[in-house]
């Protein structure tokens, strides 16, 4: 889609103005920083802690390989809370106001598999600005011909059993991080809207640091673990899978679940609302009130308010949430929530189910 999109008078949001006034006024009362507390910094330190001494027993080689392997999954899943929780933030520019500090743990990226510069033109630029917008957001585009999630992709008859074998996919997100996805969109002509012309130095950091992740979490197994070739090949896929199922479902949770929108703009490239109407619109929030989805999401199940404040850490979003939400029934703009992780769940389960049925009329 080649046409240049804009939102509707997106810098005269009287919604956005107001929220953004309430929330300032916030932390000015409060006299607390935008950025992490002494909270927030125990959180950056229990996660990399469980992440490098999983990595450490492991790769001790002493233990057998039935403890291995429940340990290689716990690694997959504190792969991706230490990217929700510290490297989500670092990379918005949120975790901390020393950009160097940001930098460095936006760094973290790259022992997940992925590349935080990718990161930053695909999520933070292109995703943030034209959320579930098709042909501009490709973070909807999941498995494109596999999965369909709105009424503007062209549907297929295999997508019948979408709400089956969607889910296993999602196991498969890190993987396709790890060998393919970045390279695709570092090397495509264009990420939404956004050329990719990249520094030169970013072509060393992407294979550079590519290598010394197939280093440590390929090679170095291989040459140090008392394992078979196929186990080693079991224990990687269960790393993958248990890392990519866990932010799959996180992330599809956010912006595809019942009442989210997936607007279109008009011939002209016009979106009907401003920018900070059409986010409440196409986000949605889960566990809200959950002390544990809190801990482990890193503010990912807010995302409501993540979207809206990107540049305030997520330590942050339960007490600006309430300034949001309240702020919304006020404008008369819908504020997406669902209870719990498993409502969410459902919510998405039915999505993907009522596309599907469409799919199956073929």
């Amino acid at each position: 889609m080649n046409t240049k999109l804009k939102f509707n008078n997106a810098s005269r949001s009287k919604f956005f103005a107001t929220t953004r006034k309430r929330v300032d006024e916030y932390f000015q009362d409060s006299e607390n920083s935008r950025n992490a507390n002494s909270y927030m910094w125990l959180k950056v330190v229990f996660f990399l802690g469980i992440f490098f001494t999983l990595y450490g027993l492991i790769i001790s080689n002493i233990f057998t390989v039935w403890v291995m392997l429940p340990l290689t999954a716990l690694l997959g899943m504190f792969s991706a809370f230490v990217g929700f929780n510290i490297c989500h933030d670092a990379i918005h520019g949120s975790l901390s106001s020393n950009k160097g500090v940001n930098k460095a743990f936006g760094y973290l990226f790259n022992l997940l598999g992925a590349s935080p510069y990718v990161w930053s033109i695909t999520h933070n630029v292109v995703h943030h600005t034209y959320t579930n917008i098709a042909g501009h957001d490709e973070d909807i585009e999941i498995a494109p011909g596999l999965i369909r999630l709105s009424e503007e992709e062209p549907a297929n008859k295999i997508q019948r059993y979408q709400h089956f074998y969607a889910f296993p996919l999602y196991g498969l997100a890190s993987l396709s991080w790890v060998f393919r996805k970045d390279y695709k969109k570092f090397f495509q002509p264009k990420v939404g809207q956004t050329v990719s012309k990249h520094p030169k130095k970013e072509y060393f950091n992407l294979f550079f640091h590519k290598g010394i992740y197939y280093f440590l979490f390929i090679i170095l197994p291989l040459l140090v673990l008392n394992i078979t070739w196929w186990q080693f090949i079991i224990g990687f896929l269960v790393l993958q899978v248990t890392q990519g199922l866990t932010m799959g479902l996180v992330f599809q949770l956010a912006h595809v679940v019942e009442g989210t929108d997936f607007p279109l703009p008009d011939s002209s490239g016009n979106m009907e609302e401003a920018w900070a109407e059409h986010q409440m619109r196409t986000t949605a929030n889960f566990s809200s009130s959950c002390p544990i989805a809190a801990f482990f999401l890193g503010g990912l199940n807010r995302q409501i308010e993540h979207h809206l404040f990107p540049k305030v850490c997520h330590i942050h979003y339960a007490k600006i949430g309430e300034i949001v939400k309240q702020t919304a029934h006020e404008f008369n703009l819908p504020y997406i929530e669902s209870p719990t992780f498993f409502a969410a769940l459902k919510s998405h389960y039915r999505v993907l189910k009522k596309f599907s049925v469409q799919a199956a009329t073929l």
